[in-house]
């Protein structure tokens, strides 16, 4: 029995799909039996169920079968913790004897809001999902407490397992998934290709921006300019392929899923058209404002629907009464915390020094605050007795260190700096004793770098009311970014970001990264 017969919708997928290995012809030719039919059939329905299952879509859901092993290998070493480690030095009750599969409904709960925040949706920067798993571990450990006290079981279930629970999700989440994402992101399944429109210092900065966060998954194919003395070069080992023009053409050719036009001094008409001609053919448009320089972060947007404008509210979070309370305590807490913990290597380094040297193990330096207002910065001393003649000595007879000396304020290869006083200072270990500053209110953990009258006058004019109308920090933004390698304006360009952008989980943030800069000893004098 031969069978010819195909629905007219069935050969229109055939004839189209970009999975299909066959044509009309070899269809015809291979399907003679109803056996043959159904066995084609077959073929393509598990065919069909790819296509739609696209790569992301099964990153997606292999990121989400992450999530729930997660919450269930947590759970299990709650249980473990509160059965077998915990009565040994407290006095627990019996762990209730209930079967593992009472716990089934904590699942739905944990999972529901890493959908809620957009953990399935969303690209985020490294930092950013750490701050929005940390949300989500607090609200899903104090959605299961609700649904224990409102279904009146909770003596059914240990509360101290539940605690224990979202302890250690706190390092542990963020550290199994953010591996797996990364994983799916280097095989392909969560990653995008994103094609830039404008290579200009605006295109650039977000080259850089998402090369150095791997976490987000884009991987940037190409620039598109109108430049012509720009096409055929390449920013950072990434082409320059064409003008404009050709970015229809391009998106199709090289299956481009998102676009950035960072174009900020393109015409409205203009970009409007490439918006109108790109949005059906890709997932999403980035559109990069010129916003360099103002406050981005904290900022709303406000619609005004019936006008089609949009206006961003924007706001100084420092200036807030209850934020700059916030900052204090938590310099305060952290600094004591610090201090317990320090205290001996500090006597050790003060031990050090004054064996290595002569002089004191901690000197002081006037340095400006916070309203203009000087202080005695601490720090242990790293150079010989003798520092200012040296210095004067060098900058005298080498022309190269006066350059270096005049332009960052620093030298490499400084004569001034004792043996121990080099690892101090690649180390940041000399900083240590500005703990103190922080406990007296002249210094905070995280801030603007600590300058002289000196710097003001010369580098920061008018960039120096805004960076000192807060505390110096002890770290920074600039410290973390690159330190010593990074020239003074873009210090300064930091330092007056972070107080314009200043929250509490950018102090956070620069803290933890600063541990890891001193642990590499990046940029390091």
């Amino acid at each position: 029995m031969t069978v010819r017969y195909f629905p007219q919708s069935m050969l229109g997928f055939v004839d189209q799909s970009p999975v299909n290995k066959y044509n009309i012809r070899s269809l015809s030719e291979s399907v003679q039996t109803v056996a043959d039919m159904e066995r084609l059939w077959k073929d393509f329905h598990i065919r069909v169920i790819f296509s739609y299952m696209t790569k992301k879509r099964l990153g997606i859901f292999l990121l989400f079968l992450t999530d729930v092993a997660a919450v269930f290998f947590t759970l299990q070493c709650a249980i473990f913790i509160r059965k077998d480690v915990l009565p040994f030095f407290f006095e627990f009750p019996p762990f209730p004897s209930i079967g593992y599969t009472f716990f089934w409904w904590i699942f739905p709960v944990w999972i529901f809001f890493f959908a809620y925040e957009g953990l399935y949706s969303k690209r985020l920067s490294f930092w950013d999902e750490v701050k929005v798993l940390w949300k989500v571990i607090f609200f899903s450990t104090l959605g299961v407490f609700t649904i224990l006290y409102l279904g009146k079981f909770g003596e059914r279930v240990s509360r101290a397992t539940l605690v224990v629970m979202g302890v250690i999700s706190f390092p542990v989440l963020p550290l199994i998934r953010i591996n797996a994402r990364r994983f799916l992101i280097n095989t392909g399944l969560l990653k995008s290709k994103v094609l830039i429109l404008g290579a200009g210092r605006t295109g650039k900065l977000i080259l850089r921006a998402l090369k150095r966060d791997k976490n987000l998954g884009l991987n940037v194919a190409g620039f598109l300019d109108d430049d012509p003395e720009k096409i055929g070069k390449s920013i950072d080992g990434v082409k320059i392929h064409g003008g404009i023009d050709k970015a229809q053409k391009y998106i199709g050719r090289c299956g481009i899923e998102d676009v950035v036009i960072a174009m900020p001094g393109c015409e409205k008409k203009k970009t409007i058209s490439l918006i109108n001609n790109l949005q059906h053919r890709t997932q999403h448009i980035l559109l990069i404002p010129d916003l360099f320089g103002i406050t981005v972060l904290g900022t709303n947007l406000q619609h005004f629907f019936q006008e089609q404008a949009i206006g961003l509210e924007v706001k100084n979070n420092l200036a807030k009464p209850a934020n700059i309370f916030m900052k204090k305590i938590f310099d305060l807490v952290v600094s004591i915390a610090l201090l317990a913990l320090l205290a001996l290597p500090m006597l050790v380094i003060a031990l050090l020094i004054r064996i290595n040297s002569s002089g004191a193990a901690i000197f002081s330096q006037e340095r400006i605050g916070k309203n203009d207002r000087p202080f005695r910065c601490y720090k242990f001393r790293t150079m010989y007795r003798d520092a200012g003649e040296k210095l004067e000595a060098l900058l005298k007879n080498d022309p190269g260190a006066q350059d270096e000396w005049r332009n960052h304020w620093k030298l490499k290869n400084d004569p001034r700096i004792t043996r121990i006083g080099g690892f101090l200072r690649k180390t940041s270990l000399d900083e240590l004793p500005q703990i103190f500053n922080v406990l007296k209110g002249d210094m905070s953990l995280v801030g603007p770098r600590p300058v002289t009258r000196a710097e003001i006058d010369d580098f920061y004019k008018d960039a120096a009311k805004l960076c000192f109308g807060v505390p110096p920090g002890i770290t920074g933004l600039w410290q973390v970014s690159g330190r010593s390698n990074i020239g003074y304006d873009y210090r300064i360009a930091l330092d007056s970001w972070y107080v314009r952008n200043w929250n509490l989980w950018l102090d956070i943030v620069i803290l933890l990264k600063t541990f890891k800069v001193v642990l590499n000893r990046e940029g390091a004098v």
